[in-house]
């Protein structure tokens, strides 16, 4: 097979939806160059990351299965260092992997998921009630006033972390998935997000509360040999970046093609179309995810002529499933709510499936459905094409997402 030199991904994200398509074109494994010259392999047909996310032969721990890793030749300033160097139920392999995801699960049940609503709405209401208070016509970033604060407010919420630790983090976070960053600044994100989490582990030692944090201490301390020091740290900051960062850029991204796409949004308000389709089918069109690093291959792996080395790293990008037209044919990027099929692997698939899927699509149609019954004329106060994207080929979102409030319809008027 022709060889070809490594793709440099854009560290801007400027267009990841292109950047997918030119890669895909190159067959079903491309190799590509991130931030420090690291190679890594992009896989980005749904066709083949659907049978990878269940592949034996693929694994999330680096520590593990990436040699150049193992050996030192990855600095501790590298500036995707975050993603590799956690020790949690994300990145563990095997037994350790299967040990952390039911400790993590007994959180997230449908039990325990439905417990959770009134704070949903309770959040949602204290944010759409101080959007009230805008002058009709004003235009506010709705990403930083709504789409922002209601994920991470509530995941905050779900592991005991006050509002005062929670923004503070946040600016970590923030650093965390911007692949623009400098070495130093990614050496910064490490020693912040993991500061932060040793603070609130220390917090509810002294006071545990009804949160995650508590109950994974309780774990720890319960049986030393369960749930290790690192793992608990690492995996209670898993928590709040995964269940955060991708609920936000959902919102944004939910909120722009509504209001795009006003013919949808009609569909909507009258019925024809419901809040579980604008979900799967934004999932589907524009995933919150792009190239989620890292994966590593445990041995070979042959693609259609392609082999992936041993030890290689991989990236799986989930911004190009949903539009990959082998799955949903040549409008695969049109957001279309009438779309039957509208299949995405934007929760995952396999034994990563997001644990949190359910409380995602909770908060989602709590948010969206009050929003726009409170603000039915909501509009865009820019065109899509002005939005800026983040500076990432991680995450799928926008810088800010500037909107026109009109007059509300007063709370109650519509039954939630």
């Amino acid at each position: 097979m022709e060889k070809r030199c490594p793709v440099a991904l854009d560290i801007t994200g400027r267009d990841i939806h292109a950047e997918a398509d030119g890669l895909r074109a190159q067959g079903p494994a491309t190799q590509v160059e991130l931030p420090g010259g690291v190679l890594a392999w992009s896989i980005n047909s749904y066709a083949v990351i659907k049978k990878m996310l269940t592949d034996p032969r693929v694994t999330k721990s680096a520590r593990n299965h990436w040699p150049a890793f193992i050996n030192g030749e990855i600095p501790p300033d590298w500036e995707m260092i975050s993603w590799i160097a956690m020790d949690n139920m994300v990145t563990a392999y095997g037994k350790d992997h299967v040990r952390l995801r039911r400790l993590v699960g007994k959180a997230f049940t449908p039990r325990r998921t439905e417990a959770i609503r009134p704070r949903i709405v309770e959040l949602t209401n204290q944010l759409v009630d101080a959007l009230e208070t805008v002058e009709p016509g004003e235009v506010v970033d709705l990403r930083e006033r709504f789409a922002y604060p209601l994920p991470a407010r509530l995941v905050a919420d779900l592991i005991g972390m006050s509002e005062d630790a929670r923004v503070k983090t946040a600016k970590v976070i923030d650093m965390m998935v911007d692949t623009t960053v400098t070495p130093e600044q990614a050496q910064a994100v490490l020693l912040g997000w993991r500061g932060a989490m040793a603070d609130l582990i220390a917090a509810k030692r002294r006071e545990p509360g009804e949160d995650i944090t508590s109950d994974l201490i309780a774990a720890r301390d319960e049986d030393g040999s369960r749930l290790s020091e690192e793992e608990l740290t690492d995996t209670i900051f898993a928590i709040l970046g995964a269940g955060s960062e991708t609920t936000i850029n959902f919102f944004d991204n939910a909120i722009t093609a509504l209001l795009t796409h006003p013919d949808q949004l009609e569909m909507v308000k009258s019925g024809r179309a419901s809040w579980d389709d604008v979900i799967d089918e934004t999932l589907r069109v524009e995933s919150p995810l792009a190239h989620l690093p890292l994966r590593y291959a445990v041995e070979d792996i042959e693609l259609d002529g392609v082999t992936i080395p041993k030890g290689d790293p991989i990236l799986v990008n989930y911004s190009a499933v949903g539009r990959d037209p082998a799955l949903h044919g040549e409008d695969a990027g049109r957001f279309d709510l009438t779309r039957t099929d509208k299949e995405h692997l934007s929760f995952g698939h396999g034994p990563h499936f997001c644990l949190g899927a359910g409380v995602a699509r909770l908060v989602a149609t709590i948010g969206l459905s009050t929003l726009f019954e409170r603000f039915p004329d909501l509009a865009l106060a820019v065109t899509r094409e002005e939005l800026q994207p983040l500076p990432t080929f991680i995450m799928n979102g926008h810088r800010a997402l500037p909107v026109r409030l009109t007059a509300p319809v007063p709370a109650g008027a519509h039954a939630r």
